[in-house]
């Protein structure tokens, strides 16, 4: 019986993914499998994982034809997953030796739903550990509860997938909107955080995490990157009067970001961008999208008042300024 399955979506990355693999082998167990999804590469990706089938137990390989994206690559990893657990691994990225096994013990120590782990961030040499939003750790939590408050960082700010561990079981939840091809996470993590009844967050950093790798889609600047109106369009559609604040600050903090780093647009897209990014923001309740805005830095309230010069004024003389979101 598999107690843990590994899905590991991939498209070109024949750089990074031997590193990957290699972490995977030095959590090897004959009760874990790999599913590494081969999402249309036109590198030597296929021929590099193929070279690991004697070295790491429980690894196979599926292949599309054609890209598909990051969403529904993990989609296919998790119809093919029989593990009564379930966690994934970008392909750049790699994995302490012996992680997956306490997470796997954490999960089964405390009988919840799912299990989100803090990671360490990874620019060239450099090494930070980032802890997820939750100061109670090892303790069995109601997931809707940790999505709030609005005006502070909390667990739908944190929606890194592969920082956790799920019951297979879960189903629907574990399952990404395939019509995105970036912040396909995001939705992702508010319908898990709405829906699964228990979770918790342990002291786990076991996940390294690479950032501004060339060709990830948090650093390509082309039209997937207005999928994160459409990604949003999901988050707010049904939700709970009561989350619509938190809802409302993390969209315009994450738009606000967006801003900052339009340059990667060309000038056609960054036009686009701002105006499907002005027409969301004056759909929103005008009174959350000022509170919002206020409790931002300086500079990222000056952004979005540029983008929307109607918006109105906060109600607050003086506004406390939050961590961002971002």
């Amino acid at each position: 019986m598999i107690t843990l399955s590994v899905v590991v979506p991939v498209l070109n990355g024949e750089r990074y993914i031997a590193d990957a693999l290699s972490s995977l082998c030095r959590n090897a167990r004959h009760d874990f499998e790999f599913i590494v999804v081969n999402d249309g590469s036109t590198d030597a990706t296929g021929d590099i994982v193929d070279d690991f089938t004697r070295d790491l137990p429980g690894l196979t390989m599926l292949r599309n034809p054609a890209p598909v994206g990051l969403a529904d690559a993990r989609n296919t990893g998790l119809s093919a997953a029989s593990g009564r657990y379930v966690t994934f691994m970008d392909a750049d990225d790699w994995l302490a030796p012996g992680y997956l096994a306490r997470l796997v013990e954490a999960i089964d120590g405390l009988g919840c739903d799912f299990v989100r782990a803090d990671h360490v961030q990874v620019e060239g040499r450099k090494r930070v550990v980032h802890r997820a939003p939750m100061a109670r750790r090892g303790v069995v939590l109601d997931p809707r509860e940790a999505i709030l408050p609005a005006g502070v960082r909390t667990m739908v700010d944190y929606p890194y997938a592969w920082a956790g561990i799920y019951r297979r079981s879960l189903r629907d939840l574990l399952h990404f909107p395939g019509s995105l091809h970036t912040a396909e996470d995001r939705p992702w993590i508010w319908r898990l955080h709405r829906e699964a009844a228990t979770f918790a967050v342990v002291s786990l950093a076991g996940v390294f995490y690479r950032r501004l790798v060339s060709g990830s889609l948090t650093q390509v600047g082309d039209e997937r990157q207005l999928h994160f109106f459409d990604a949003f369009d999901l988050v707010l559609k049904d939700l709970e009067p009561e989350f619509l604040p938190k809802a409302v600050r993390n969209f315009c903090a994450l738009l606000a970001h967006h801003l900052e780093i339009a340059d990667r647009f060309t000038p056609a897209l960054r036009s686009r961008f701002e105006e499907r990014g002005a027409h969301m923001v004056r759909a929103l309740p005008a009174e959350l999208v000022s509170e919002s805005v206020a409790r931002m830095s300086a500079e990222r309230e000056t952004t979005l008042r540029a983008l929307v010069p109607d918006l109105p004024p906060s109600p607050h003389v003086r506004v406390r300024r939050d961590r961002e979101e971002t």
